[in-house]
């Protein structure tokens, strides 16, 4: 399909995400619920490429969307869960976006940030790719999801203190144990596709820097698309294609999320850090992160102090 026929539409903030959706500000610069019938219906005038820099889970009750999640379209239809991380690429078909009925919790990295679940939320597989299907809820699941989104929505609610983020982040782990549970109980006696591009790359990645210590260097776009038995220049195009993203912008993407879990995790020095993730000068680490966050290593650091 050729480029002229998608818009796109990248979401950096929530409440940038707010903007689009032509609602009041959040409460909260970081996270936001959205409870879909307070807010009217949308239509998509033509096929959207949809790139969020957020976490979402989203529950959606009376919507016929159709949406391309990586490589796989599914349907969206009454009492479905899908989840989706921040860079994960979506494709909107032309129609309704915005569901009857049902809520969505945006929330933003940092909002994770120096706690255990900033960690675990990478061992959650419905967050990935290779996670084609979305998760189908009996009535009694989805009471019990419901009852902890509540608790989510009345924290929210209150002014905010010292104990605000702590409560709201116990009730996302507590839902995120039980969205685990839920999903081996569908998924149990069935195989995934992990051989999907996007899902492969994710995997490549993810090893890359769990095993820092014995890789050599930085993870480049010539040995990522050699473990992939694909050519560079074809690799790039099917993700510019698929994310709107080259190989390398994907490749920084992953490098500066797995910096700002060690800047907010360890007491290692910049230059630590930056050896330690493969780079020969440590100025071209802080260049590429300030590029990218729009603040030093430094600055991300003390912002959580």
């Amino acid at each position: 399909m050729s480029k002229q026929e998608f818009s796109e539409v990248h979401i950096r903030s929530i409440t940038q995400q707010h903007q689009l959706l032509g609602i009041a500000k959040p409460k909260h610069p970081l996270i936001s619920l959205l409870r879909f019938e307070d807010h009217p219906g949308r239509e998509i005038e033509q096929r959207t490429r949809l790139i969020s820099d957020l976490y979402q889970i989203t529950l959606k009750k009376d919507c016929p969307c159709k949406m391309q999640y990586g490589q796989t379209s599914y349907d969206f239809d009454e009492g479905i869960m899908s989840f989706f991380s921040p860079k994960q690429v979506s494709i909107l078909e032309k129609g309704n976006y915005v569901p009857r009925s049902g809520w969505t919790l945006a929330i933003h990295p940092d909002f994770f940030r120096t706690y255990p679940l900033d960690k675990k939320l990478n061992s959650y597989g419905f967050f990935d790719y290779a996670m084609n299907e979305a998760l189908l809820l009996s009535n009694e699941e989805q009471d019990s999801i419901e009852g902890i989104i509540k608790q989510v929505e009345n924290e929210m609610n209150l002014p905010i203190d010292k104990f605000s983020q702590d409560i709201i982040i116990s009730n996302i782990n507590l839902l995120l144990s039980y969205t685990n549970r839920y999903y081996n109980r569908q998924f149990i006696t069935r195989k995934h596709n992990n051989n999907e591009l996007l899902s492969r790359i994710e995997d490549l990645l993810k090893s890359h820097f769990q095993n820092i210590a014995t890789e050599k260097g930085l993870p480049t776009v010539a040995c990522l698309a050699s473990e992939l038995n694909l050519s560079p220049n074809y690799l790039s195009d099917c993700l510019k294609q698929l994310t709107g993203q080259t190989t390398q912008q994907i490749i920084h993407e992953k490098l500066i999320e797995h910096a700002k879990v060690i800047l907010t995790t360890t007491q290692l020095s910049v230059n630590e850090i930056a050896y330690s993730l493969g780079f020969e000068y440590p100025q071209s680490f802080s260049k590429l992160f300030k590029a990218k966050t729009k603040r030093s290593p430094l600055e991300f650091r003390q912002s959580f102090n």
